[in-house]
């Protein structure tokens, strides 16, 4: 278990070094000079210069690459190069707010998706099942960007009510203005997700209801309530609770464009905003930091299923 784990933890390792570098090289090929963006078109081609100095983007590449990663790795992250605030102190302040959108997408994706996919198991081939796959097709195919602009203009326009999008609004100063702000973006990010869970669910139960432990536990005559929860759901659950972990891990990512289309101050919108202002702080670090999660949640799975299952150490 041992060589196994050092081998995933440095491929783990490889992965984020690779990512660092495509991260760094992507964002200096954007079109766009991050000094004159934070002194403005006014400026004065001097004072560009100086400015330029003064972020060290002078520097060779290879240097400023060292001294962001050496920051990174110390988890001193910088000013924002557009007003010289802490990115750090921003980071905080962002972090609850896409923790919160996280979370309430994570419980929609399990209070809808795992209870719908075991209906559609357990109806197979009847009405309820067939609406539950056509909305997983549908889900999975429409973009959420577009299914959010709509739960935005259809309320308004129909009937005068759109949620709070004037700033992020408290849970225990407002708790019902918070709901109604992070309830619809919270539930059109779970969209993808919750269809994963539903096809994923059902494919599982199908799967175990074929079992010949479920026939005998029908025949010894429990109630088929018992059967499904009790012994199916049970044995069933295990891949879905693995692609939940996967999923949690890829929110921060599809809530760049959520959180800017509702205006969320999270930090998908500042990592939104960095990178068509080429901040390099912000974008670096928060784009490294996703990918992080990413691939220590995979190397998560890994370890566990190592340990489940020693064959998979040898593979």
């Amino acid at each position: 278990m041992g060589r196994y784990l050092v081998r995933r933890l440095a491929m783990a390792v490889l992965i984020l070094w690779f990512i660092s570098v495509a991260v760094f090289i992507l964002m200096r090929w954007m079109p766009g000079d991050p000094a004159l963006l934070q002194q403005g078109l006014n400026a004065t081609p001097e004072r560009v210069a100086a400015v330029r100095e003064e972020l060290g983007l002078n520097d060779p590449k290879i240097v400023q690459y060292g001294n962001w990663l050496i920051d990174f790795t110390t988890l001193d992250l910088g000013e924002s190069v557009l007003n010289q605030v802490s990115v750090t102190d921003e980071f905080k302040r962002r972090f609850p707010v896409s923790f919160e959108l996280m979370a309430l997408t994570l419980v929609w994706t399990v209070v809808l998706g795992i209870p719908f996919g075991v209906i559609s198991a357990i109806r197979r081939n009847q009405g309820a099942d067939y609406v539950v796959r056509l909305f997983a097709i549908l889900a999975l195919a429409i973009p959420s960007f577009w299914v959010a602009t709509l739960v935005l203009m259809i309320p308004a326009q129909r009937w005068g009510y759109a949620p709070p999008l004037d700033g992020t609004v408290g849970l225990l100063e407002h708790p019902w203005d918070n709901i109604r702000q992070f309830g619809p973006p919270s539930l059109v990010l779970a969209f993808a997700p919750m269809a994963s869970v539903m096809r994923l669910t059902r494919s599982s139960m199908l799967e175990v209801l074929r079992a010949d432990y479920i026939r005998s536990a029908r025949a010894k005559g429990l109630d088929e309530r018992a059967v499904v929860v009790n012994h199916a759901l049970k044995n069933s659950i295990i891949p879905v609770i693995t692609v939940v972990g996967l999923q949690t891990a890829n929110l921060l990512g599809g809530a760049v464009i959520i959180e800017q289309i509702f205006n969320i101050n999270g930090l998908g919108q500042y990592l939104y905003q960095s990178i068509l202002q080429k901040d390099f702080a912000v974008a670096q670090s928060l784009v490294m930091y996703t990918a992080a999660g990413v691939v220590f949640m995979n190397l998560a799975v890994d370890v566990v299923y190592g340990w489940l299952d020693p064959r998979i150490r040898f593979s």
